[in-house]
């Protein structure tokens, strides 16, 4: 088994697997040091990003983090890797990989070069030089990706951000979800999808409020999704009984044992996205799949160990997510970044961090990314570093957020962004909705020349909607 070897400031560091060097070089956060796994020292993890940088790529291909015998995310991974998309960085190291990727994105071609490098990248090539990459850095390449997706609208083009408009209720109440969803709809949310969470498990309640909503977007002709955020095998059950489901939805993580918690796997994922498929329900396109991950959920599971019981860091297996998420083309992936707690993301400086190498990291490999911008209320965190970290994403071309009334979540006991945030942010930096929602706003006269006018100039038609419910 190869070690690994740095000197810095006269004192020798050893690093005994890939694994390590890993876990070691991520910059800090509280999940690697309760899964002991992180540097101990500022000194331990520079040596640990400098052996980082002079791997060679190829060693993620010969060397799994996770076990390929025991790991089904392991073996789509590398029975997927495109070896002719890999072609033309397979002699580089991690290093040279960090320096390739911030050349080409300085160049006027950079999304195309960049969409078709990824399929020859690994989570664990992407996570690793990720890891060598300032803040700035991340912004750049992921403003750099160009990756959309479309159902009944599209999400990720140039100049646009995009939202989903999460009118949960803590009884799931019919009034309270509609008058958030009017809440939403006024202040110009909703173009990514319309989704709740769910307050139950019950399959009847996920297909009342999948009437719900269906019923309002087609009562007032609102080019945009709906989904219900219930367990997978909750949505096939309710589409082999007829209800309106535009996108299966499925929290999924990168290990097998992981997704085994989330009680799911690869089949039955493949089995959801072929019926929906079937459904044919969109209408610009077809991505029909809605996935959302978070760092520190493989931990959180007790499902977060690699190679020789080693424990693989936070990062590394939130990428590995993106896998799985790739196989089945979504619409939509979000992390939701600090939403799992201080434990994992202690404070706005890990939650910043952890949001940008997520969103770049899944752009890079292909991914119509988003961020639920977030925070618990024991996380050392407030709604200025979302502030921040909002504008730092929308800088770096993230296709969408999520957002709430008031920026707190009643049903889930979370704060998350509001709908004036992403108004102020879209204001700010000159950046639009999706382009068909974007049309049905201004048709209803609730957007004039890309801005959102007065409330009291909204549409009669859309005020009568909490009303009607």
């Amino acid at each position: 088994m190869t070690s690994y070897h740095a000197l810095v400031a006269g004192r020798s560091y050893r690093f005994g697997h890939l694994v390590d060097v890993l876990a070691k070089a991520s910059p800090r956060r509280s999940g690697d040091e309760l899964a002991g796994c992180a540097a101990e020292t500022d000194a331990e993890r520079a040596a640990a990003q400098g052996v980082l940088a002079d791997i060679d790529l190829t060693t993620f291909l010969s060397t799994p983090v996770v076990p390929y015998e025991t790991d089904e995310v392991t073996r789509l991974i590398l029975d997927t890797h495109d070896a002719q998309a890999f072609a033309p960085v397979a002699h580089l190291t991690v290093g040279g990989l960090r320096d390739h990727l911030l050349e080409v994105a300085a160049l006027p071609d950079a999304g195309r070069r960049l969409s078709a490098l990824a399929p020859g990248l690994t989570p664990e090539m992407v996570a690793a030089v990720s890891k060598l990459m300032s803040n700035g850095d991340l912004v750049s390449l992921a403003r750099a990706t160009d990756v959309t997706a479309a159902f009944r609208s599209t999400v990720g083009l140039p100049g646009r951000l995009a939202t989903r408009l999460q009118p949960n209720h803590p009884t799931d109440d019919p009034r309270g979800v509609a008058a958030a969803t009017l809440d939403g709809l006024l202040l110009g949310a909703g173009d990514a999808v319309i989704g709740i969470n769910p307050a139950t498990d019950s399959p009847r309640a996920a297909a009342d409020l999948l009437h719900l909503l269906d019923d309002v977007r087609l009562r007032y002709d609102i080019p945009t999704q709906s989904c219900v955020l219930a367990h997978v095998t909750t949505t096939i059950e309710l589409m082999e009984k007829g209800a309106p489901v535009d996108l299966v939805f499925q929290s999924v993580a990168g290990t097998e044992a992981a997704n085994k918690g989330f009680g799911v796997d690869l089949a039955v994922l493949g089995e959801a996205h072929q019926a929906a498929l079937a459904l044919d329900r969109g209408t610009v396109g077809t991505q029909c799949m809605y996935f959302e991950t978070g760092q520190g959920s493989a931990l959180s599971a007790d499902a977060h160990l690699g190679v020789d019981g080693r424990p693989v860091d936070q990062q590394t297996l939130e990428v590995r997510a993106y896998a799985v998420a790739r196989a089945f083309d979504p619409l939509l992936v979000n992390t939701v970044v600090g939403f799992i707690g201080p434990e994992y993301l202690y404070d706005g400086k890990q939650i910043i961090r952890a949001g940008l190498e997520d969103n770049a990291c899944g752009s890079l490999l292909g991914l119509p990314m988003g961020v639920d911008v977030c925070y618990t209320n024991h996380a050392e965190a407030d709604a200025d570093d979302m502030s921040t970290l909002l504008t730092l994403l929308a800088a770096a071309g993230v296709g969408f957020v999520i957002t709430v009334p008031g920026a707190d979540d009643l049903m889930l006991g979370y704060q998350s962004l509001s709908f004036h945030d992403v108004l102020q942010v879209r204001q700010t930096l000159g950046l639009r909705p999706a382009p068909e929602f974007e049309a049905w706003l201004e048709r209803v006269g609730l957007m004039d020349d890309g801005r959102v006018p007065r409330l009291d100039a909204g549409s009669s038609q859309l005020r009568a909607l909490v009303a009607g419910r």
